[in-house]
């Protein structure tokens, strides 16, 4: 069975990366300021992480599958009726992106990051509304 209290701790520090970004950087800068840049990818990339740990505890608890990366977790929770189709790519994306910072495979453009921390964090807030609305009794 799933541990409700770890995956609602896991969601709330999602929020509050997110709202950390919203709050404190200054997205204009990350292109030229190293500081900015890299609070904006660590905070994003530690944020994604516990999407992914979510994802994973999921998907063992819940027995929904055996995946082979870390990829897979979304489309198993997808398949399941957790996510919709939409949010596996998203998050997806988002576990290349962490992947790319963590493990230093190439450096990234500072201005895709400037473009994830603009536009894209209501993803992450979904991927929140659509695990709580799962773990919520009705």
């Amino acid at each position: 069975m799933t541990d409700l209290d770890l995956i609602e701790k896991k969601l709330a520090f999602i929020e509050t990366c997110v709202r950390e970004l919203q709050q404190l950087c200054q997205p204009e800068r990350i292109p030229e300021d190293i500081r900015e840049e890299r609070f904006a990818a660590h905070t994003l990339q530690i944020a994604i992480q516990a999407a992914q740990d979510i994802a994973s505890h999921i998907v063992s608890d819940e027995r929904l599958g055996e995946p082979e990366t870390n990829h897979q977790l979304f489309d198993l929770l997808h398949r399941h009726g957790w996510i919709s189709a939409e949010q596996v790519t998203t998050m997806q994306k988002m576990i290349g992106f962490r992947n790319t910072v963590v493990h230093g495979y190439q450096h990234f453009n500072p201005l895709i990051l400037q473009d994830i921390v603009l536009h894209r964090l209501g993803d992450l807030m979904e991927f929140v509304a659509a695990i709580r609305h799962k773990i919520t009794p009705s």
